[in-house]
C-alpha cells in the first residue's frame, strides 16, 4: 500500500479532517501523522477523539505517532506541574479539554503508547528525525532525539519523513534524504500531507488551508 503522511496538527481538528476526508484513500494508503496532534489550535480534545477513533477504526491502517507536544503533557500529569508546557500553550489546553467536558487524563494514557516511528524497507517516518548527533535517538528526553531534533538528520538510506520544526513550505534537505512537512498549520500557515509509494517515492503534496475554526 502507498503511505499518506500528515504533519503536526496543533489542534487544528476541522483541518485535519478536511484533509483526509478529500485526499485519504483508505481502500489503498496507510494514514500516519507525525505527532503533535495537541496545543497550540482550538481544538485539541475533538482532535484527539477523532485520532483515538480512527485508530480503533483502522487499527492495522491508521499510526499517530508521538511528537514532543505529547511528551509535555505526559511529564504534566506524570510529574505535575510541568510550567514550561503551562505557560506555552498547556493552559489553554486543559482550558479547552475543560469546556468539552472530556477526560484528559483518559487522553494522555492513550498518547504514553504512541509509537515514536514507522518505518519500511525504503520510508522511515518519526516526529524530529534521527540525527547525526544522537547516540540513542529513542530516548524521549534527548534533546536530539526523534522527539526534539532541530539538528541536522543523519542519512540512514532511508527517505525521512518529520516534521517538528514549522516551515513556509515542505523543505527537501538532499544529504539526509528527508523532507520536513511541517508547514504551521496552527499559526499563519497551512496542513501538509505526502503521497508515497512502497519503494520511498514521492506521489504528490497535498495542501489544506487550515480552517479557520481551529485557528488559536
Amino acid at each position: 500500500m502507498n503511505v499518506f503522511v500528515i504533519g503536526d496538527v496543533h489542534g487544528c481538528y476541522h483541518t485535519f479532517n478536511n484533509l483526509i476526508a478529500k485526499h485519504w484513500d483508505k481502500e489503498n494508503e496507510v494514514l500516519i501523522q507525525l505527532g503533535d496532534i495537541i496545543d497550540r489550535g482550538k481544538n485539541s480534545p475533538k482532535m484527539v477523539q477523532f485520532a483515538k477513533q480512527l485508530c480503533a477504526d483502522f487499527p492495522n491502517q491508521v499510526f499517530f505517532l508521538k511528537g514532543n507536544h505529547e511528551f509535555e503533557i505526559i511529564d504534566h500529569f506524570e510529574n505535575h506541574p510541568n510550567h514550561n508546557w503551562l505557560r506555552q500553550c498547556g493552559e489553554e489546553t486543559l482550558k479547552q479539554y475543560e469546556t468539552e467536558g472530556i477526560d484528559c487524563q483518559s487522553d494522555v494514557s492513550w498518547m504514553k503508547e504512541l509509537p515514536l516511528f514507522w518505518e519500511n524497507d525504503h520510508l522511515f517516518v518519526s516526529h524530529a528525525g534521527i540525527s547525526e548527533q544522537s547516540a540513542n535517538p529513542f530516548n524521549e528526553e534527548d534533546s536530539f532525539g526523534v522527539l526534539w531534533n532541530r539538528s541536522p538528520l543523519k542519512n540512514i538510506h532511508k527517505l525521512q519523513i518529520i516534521g517538528h520544526t514549522p516551515c513556509d513550505e515542505p523543505k527537501y534537505d538532499a544529504k539526509s534524504h528527508s523532507w520536513n512537512i511541517d508547514t504551521g498549520a496552527a499559526y499563519t500557515g497551512y496542513l501538509t500531507g505526502v503521497k508515497i509509494n512502497p519503494t520511498g517515492e514521492i506521489i504528490e503534496f497535498i495542501r489544506e488551508e487550515t480552517d479557520t475554526r481551529d485557528r488559536g
